[in-house]
């Protein structure tokens, strides 16, 4: 079921902050720098992606937590990257660590979680719901 996933592994993605991932667009604040919420985002793309491009096809992650500290602002057309780095592996929990930059320092880092599952039973049982 963990496929390639393997302690120390790591993934790196990038974007540039637009007027949709501000605070003041997103409603998570009054000013247009990156949004918490945006920045906690592009983390979990990080690790998701590192965990969907090492798992057998018919499994995937979810986030379960994220415990990040967002330290410092960034503006609209600055990049951003998010890394995150598997330290961790019990049963089919996985845990990152995880940090974000813009091109002028480190804007936040800490830990994510995701807990593998099987890809068809997670969604017929999300599916469930709206039955």
């Amino acid at each position: 079921m963990t496929g390639n996933l393997q302690i120390g592994l790591k993934n790196t993605v990038a974007q540039i902050v637009s007027e949709n991932d501000t605070a003041l667009t997103v409603g998570s604040g009054s000013l247009k720098v990156l949004a918490t919420p945006k920045m906690l985002a592009l983390i979990e793309k990080a690790a998701a992606d590192l965990a969907e491009k090492n798992l057998p096809p018919e499994f995937t992650s979810v986030g379960i937590s994220i415990n990040v500290s967002h330290i410092a602002p960034t503006p609209v057309g600055l990049e951003i990257r998010a890394e995150a780095e598997l330290i961790e592996m019990d049963g089919r929990k996985l845990i990152f660590e995880v940090a974000a930059y813009d091109s002028v320092e480190k804007i936040g880092f800490g830990r994510h979680e995701r807990f593998i599952v099987d890809r068809e039973k997670f969604q017929a049982k999300a599916d469930k719901k709206s039955s």
